[in-house]
């Protein structure tokens, strides 16, 4: 199992499990929630009651996957992560995990050691439900990871936040950090509905400059399909993206009987330099 670590400030223990919990050796410990996860998130890490996406946004994001919405980017992450050549059994997570899809998906199909990271105990709880065998985490992972150093070989954020020097600390040297942003053209279709106008930016210098000099640029590919939705879909659409669901944008979506809208991803894979290379020394 993934090496685990206690969130408690000023801790940082190796958390072991403990019949339905996980507890250190300073007596802190943690339940498995009835579904399956744990909940390590503390008070100091939480923004509000309720911290991460909503459940209406959990929900409407299993409702598209469950439908066939990711399979262009799952199936890109998987060409991606075959080249990478991890054995079964290889260490993984994925920060902002969400309901678990594609962290989920891939772990079945690579026999990945694999933990989920995620805000939201909704979405936590999803994932728990439906990939048992995924160890899945609410947890800040904008703060930290609760991770032990040098423990994982792969690292997955789809459409989520990172924190580099975290990301960086808990890959193993020669690991890899696979990242997957929307490209400029994603929900076009429904931006221009929804906004009146769709702004078109690159994310992907900013993510290559912020991981630099930490980890270096490996290989870069893009996942796009166009597929036509109903006036729901569309409205699971705008719940799932930031502010998406604010009432206007969707009784300007209601009015629409469907519409054919682009998805599309650009997927960055980063490395952290093996040790004793020549830029690690630099």
């Amino acid at each position: 199992m993934i090496p685990i670590i206690c969130t408690v400030r000023g801790c940082g223990a190796p958390l072991r499990p403990e019949g339905r919990s996980f507890a250190c050796a300073a007596g802190h410990a943690f339940d498995r929630a009835r579904s399956g996860y744990v909940n390590l998130l503390q008070p100091q890490d939480r923004r509000s009651r309720t911290p991460g996406d909503p459940p209406a946004a959990a929900d409407a994001r299993r409702r598209l996957l469950d439908v066939g919405t990711g399979e262009a980017l799952l199936e890109e992450l998987a060409e991606t992560i075959a080249g990478l050549g991890l054995p079964p059994g290889a260490t993984a997570a994925d920060i902002g995990a969400g309901e678990g899809y594609f962290l989920g998906s891939l772990a079945r199909r690579f026999g990945l050691d694999a933990a989920g990271i995620e805000l939201s105990t909704r979405a936590a709880d999803l994932a728990a439900r439906r990939y048992p065998e995924v160890l899945w985490l609410v947890a800040n992972a904008d703060r930290g990871l609760p991770i032990a150093d040098a423990s994982l070989s792969l690292i997955l954020s789809i459409s989520a936040g990172r924190n580099p020097m975290e990301c960086a600390r808990v890959l193993v040297p020669g690991g890899h950090l696979v990242v997957a942003v929307p490209a400029p053209d994603d929900l076009a279709e429904l931006r221009e509905a929804a906004l009146g106008a769709a702004t078109r930016e690159d994310r992907s210098a900013k993510v290559l400059a912020g991981h630099a000099p930490l980890l270096e640029f490996v290989a870069r590919r893009e996942a796009r399909e166009r597929r036509r939705f109903s006036t729901a879909q569309l409205e699971d659409l705008l719940l799932t993206t930031y502010r998406g669901g604010r009432a206007g944008r969707l009784d300007r979506v209601a009015t629409l009987d469907a519409l054919e809208v682009t998805l599309s991803h650009v997927i960055l894979v980063l490395r952290r330099e093996e040790e004793g290379s020549p830029d690690s020394a630099a």
